[in-house]
């Protein structure tokens, strides 16, 4: 199921304000739609591109349909959430 405009606009409602903490992950998953949400270190994701960037964190778009996951900055393509802490 992609990630909807108005997924999309939670999303940067939570990150705003929010950090690669437990806290904003679970505000992540409660946005709904089955999306999934994680934290990962920013040497992991070093060689892609966020698909948003926030004060204190980046937003990456994880494409879990196929055999393998994968970064996409497609949000139809999107069935989780991957954010990094900044610094």
């Amino acid at each position: 199921m992609p990630v909807t405009p108005s997924q999309l606009a939670q999303i940067d409602g939570v990150l705003e304000q929010g950090s690669a903490e437990g806290a904003t992950l679970t505000a992540l998953r409660q946005i709904g739609g089955g999306l999934t949400a994680t934290r990962c270190d920013a040497s992991d994701l070093a060689d892609e591109a966020p698909f948003r960037s926030y004060a204190r964190c980046m937003l990456y778009l994880l494409d879990g349909r196929g055999h393998c996951m994968r970064i996409t900055s497609d949000p139809e393509d999107a069935t989780g959430l991957v954010v990094v802490a900044k610094g």
